[in-house]
C-alpha cells in the first residue's frame, strides 16, 4: 500500500483531485472564523463557554466550530442532510417519487434539485429560529451578544446564515465531483479533525496544572486506539453468499462453472445512521438554548445528550436509519433478479423469489449485528469519556466518523491508482500487439 501511495504525486488526475479537495477544505476552514454581521464575538465567546459543553460540543462538531462563533457557516451542512432524510423517505408514501428514482440519471438529478430546494428552505426556517432567539442572550457579565438586535440584524442574519448553509453545501458537492472523496461527510471530517490539535493543547495545559492525571490520558489515547482498531475491523468484514455460475459451451469448448461471492458489509449505511440521528436529536435541543420560553426548556432538559432519553432515542433512530439506508441501497429483488437474468444462483435456493427472501434474511442480520455495532461504537467511548470528565467532546461517533470517512477517501484513492496502473497495462499490451 505504501508502495502504491508514492505515486499518488505522479498521477496529475488524483494529484489535481487531492489538491481541489485540499483547497475546498481552507475556503470552508476560511468561512467559519467570518462571524455574522451585528454579533459582538467577545461576548459569545463567554457565552458558549458557561453553556452545555456537551450539547454545543456535539452541535460544533458538525459544523467544525462555526456555531460557537455564530460565523456564516452556522448552520453548517445540517440542512442538507436534514433535506436528504425527507427526501429519501418520501418514496415510501409518494409513487411518483419512487419512480423518479427509477429513471435514472436524469431522475437523480431531478431528486438532488428537489435536495436542494430543500435545503434552502429548511435553512430559512432555522436561520430565523436561531437569529430570532439569539438577540436575547447575554454573556454571564451581561453584555447583549447582539450590539443591534431588531429587524435589520434579522434580515442579514438570516440571508447570512443561509446563504452560508447554500455555499457548504456547494462546497460539498464540489468536492464529490471534482475531489476525493463523498464532500458531505469530509465536511464534517474537517470539522471534527480541526479541532483537535485545540482540544490536545488544552489537555496538556490542564495535565501540566494538576487537573488531569497522565495515567487518564494514557487511558483515554489507548482506549481510543482500540476502537479504531475495532472499527477497521468491522468496517471491513463482509458477509458472503456463494454463487454459483452454470457451465457454458464457447465453440466447441465447455466452460466449468464459476464460483463468485454476493458481499454484504456489516456496515453497509457507514456513517450515515449517526449522522442522521445526531442531526434530528441536536437541532431540537440547540434551538432550546437560544429561544427562552417554558417548552423549549424543557425539551432541552429531556434532550441532554447525557441523559437515558436522549440516549435511547438516538440507539432507536441508529437502528431505524441501518435499516433504511440499508433498504434503499441494496434491493434485494433487483439482486435476484440480476443473477436470474445472468444465469447466477445461490446454490440450494431457488432463483427469483426465494433467492430475494434468502438474501434478505442475511441481510436483515447483518444490518441487526450493523446497527449494535454502530450503537455501542457511538455510545460506549462518549459515556466513559463523560465519566472521566475530559474537558473537550470526541466520542465514539466522531471516531467513526473520522475513521469510516478516512477508510473510504483511502479507497477511492487506491480506486484511482489501480485504474491507472490498469489503464497502463492495456496500453503496454496494445503496444506488444
Amino acid at each position: 500500500m505504501a508502495q502504491s501511495f508514492e505515486n499518488v504525486g505522479k498521477i496529475p488526475e488524483l494529484r489535481n483531485r487531492i489538491f481541489y479537495t485540499l483547497l475546498m477544505f481552507i475556503v470552508f476552514r476560511l468561512g467559519v472564523h467570518i462571524t455574522t454581521p451585528g454579533v459582538n464575538a467577545v461576548a459569545l465567546t463567554a457565552f458558549f463557554n458557561k453553556a452545555n459543553s456537551n450539547l454545543f460540543g456535539m452541535f460544533n462538531m458538525f459544523t467544525g466550530g462555526a456555531l460557537s462563533r455564530f460565523s456564516i457557516f452556522s448552520l453548517g451542512i445540517m440542512p442538507y442532510i436534514s433535506s436528504s432524510i425527507i427526501f429519501q423517505m418520501l418514496p415510501m408514501v409518494f409513487p411518483a417519487m419512487d419512480r423518479l428514482q427509477k429513471e435514472g440519471e436524469a431522475g437523480r438529478k431531478r431528486l438532488m434539485q428537489y435536495i436542494r430546494y430543500g435545503t434552502v428552505g429548511l435553512a430559512l426556517l432555522q436561520s430565523i429560529g436561531i437569529s430570532y432567539g439569539i438577540q436575547a442572550m447575554k454573556s454571564p457579565n451581561g453584555i447583549p451578544i447582539v450590539s443591534d438586535p431588531g429587524l435589520s440584524f434579522m434580515i442579514v442574519s438570516v440571508i447570512a446564515l443561509t446563504a452560508g448553509t447554500v455555499f457548504v453545501m456547494w462546497i460539498g458537492e464540489e468536492i464529490s465531483e471534482h475531489g476525493i472523496g463523498n464532500g458531505i461527510s469530509l465536511i464534517i471530517f474537517a470539522g471534527i479533525v480541526s479541532a483537535l490539535p485545540a482540544a490536545a493543547v488544552n489537555t496538556f495545559k490542564l495535565v501540566g496544572a494538576g487537573e488531569l492525571s497522565p495515567m487518564l490520558i494514557i487511558l483515554i489515547i489507548i482506549m481510543m486506539a482500540l476502537v479504531i482498531g475495532f472499527i477497521v475491523f468491522v468496517e471491513s468484514a463482509q458477509r458472503r453468499i456463494p454463487i454459483q455460475y452454470p457451465k457454458k459451451m464457447v465453440g466447441r469448448k465447455l466452460y466449468s462453472g464459476q464460483v463468485s461471492y454476493l458481499p454484504i458489509k456489516v456496515n453497509t449505511p457507514g456513517v450515515i445512521p449517526p449522522i442522521f440521528a445526531m442531526s434530528i436529536l441536536l437541532f431540537p435541543a440547540t434551538i432550546s438554548n437560544f429561544i427562552k420560553d417554558p417548552f423549549f426548556e424543557s425539551v432541552s432538559q429531556y434532550l441532554n445528550p447525557d441523559g437515558f432519553l436522549y440516549n435511547l432515542i438516538f440507539v432507536v433512530l441508529i437502528f431505524f436509519f441501518c435499516y433504511f439506508y440499508t433498504a434503499i441501497t441494496f434491493k434485494v429483488d433487483e439482486v435476484a433478479d440480476d443473477l436470474r437474468k445472468y444465469g447466477g444462483n445461490v446454490p440450494g435456493i431457488k432463483p427469483g423469489k426465494s433467492t430475494a427472501n434468502f438474501i434478505d434474511k442475511i441481510l436483515n442480520r447483518v444490518t441487526f449485528i450493523g446497527a449494535v455495532y454502530v450503537s455501542a461504537i457511538c455510545l460506549l467511548p462518549t459515556i466513559l469519556i463523560d465519566k472521566f470528565h475530559v474537558p473537550f467532546y470526541f466520542g465514539g461517533t466522531g471516531l467513526l466518523i473520522v475513521v469510516v470517512v478516512a477508510m473510504d477517501t483511502i479507497v477511492q484513492i487506491q480506486s484511482h491508482l489501480l485504474y491507472r496502473n490498469y489503464d497502463s497495462l492495456l496500453k503496454k499490451a496494445s503496444k506488444k500487439r
